[in-house]
């Protein structure tokens, strides 16, 4: 018997991962970086097969690594990780810094951050873990790390499917109240009319019909019409 639930209570961070190919950049948010050991500093990062990320670090061997704060925006997150850098450009309006490697680490929101040299590639079925040497590390902030457990508990976070984290929820549980509920078909957020988006401005008891028509999904800025009603 496997249940799902254990899996929940195994820790993760929230990172920006770019990578760069014949001058040409992306980026993506993960949620597995980890050190393996510190004599020499080596990281290890899980990227899936399907990401453009992982087509560019193939390709280079280069990894910049940012890690985000406890204070990063949900729209941010949702820039990097649940956008695809072939249909846009994740960087236009973002502050970053091209390392001496070309290889590009996002500022905005970041406390730390890495350049990484692929030393080594493991096959892991849909994704691939680069093991990595650092080349370099830097302080930006000394404040608390956004990690996985406070982006889905504390922001209500969802988990794109080309997370190496990602579980389908099969049961779609959903608050139990008479007033109706839309799905945004990008991330899968649920408005719930009775709670409303008060970050957004949109008070508790607004009809999803009455919300502004510039109004986006919180988590990954899908508009209004990429929206489905399901009760």
């Amino acid at each position: 018997m496997i249940d799902n639930k254990s899996f929940y209570k195994l820790s993760y961070g929230l990172y920006i991962v770019s990578s760069v190919s014949e001058g040409k950049k992306n980026a993506q948010i993960a949620n597995t970086v980890f050190q393996i050991t510190s004599d020499p500093f080596m990281l290890a990062v899980s990227i899936n097969k399907q990401n453009l990320t992982h087509e560019y670090i193939q390709k280079s061997k280069l990894i910049g690594i940012s890690v985000l704060s406890e204070e990063t925006p949900m729209d941010f997150v949702g820039k990097f990780g649940f956008k695809s850098g072939r249909d846009t450009d994740k960087f236009s309006g973002v502050s970053f810094k091209t390392l001496d490697s070309g290889v590009p680490v996002v500022l905005d929101n970041a406390i730390s951050c890495f350049k990484l040299h692929v030393e080594k590639e493991i096959d892991v079925l849909t994704h691939t873990i680069f093991i990595c040497k650092v080349l370099n590390a830097e302080l930006l902030k000394d404040t608390e790390q956004l990690t996985y457990k406070y982006y889905q508990d504390i922001k209500r976070g969802k988990t794109p499917k080309t997370a190496p984290t990602y579980i389908e929820n099969k049961n779609n549980f959903l608050p139990v109240n008479d007033m109706p509920k839309y799905k945004c078909s990008v991330c899968g957020y649920i408005y719930n009319s009775a709670v409303g988006d008060p970050d957004a401005g949109i008070p508790a008891g607004t009809l999803f019909e009455d919300i502004p028509n510039d109004w986006v999904c919180p988590i990954c800025g899908a508009t209004k019409d990429k929206f489905k009603k399901i009760i």
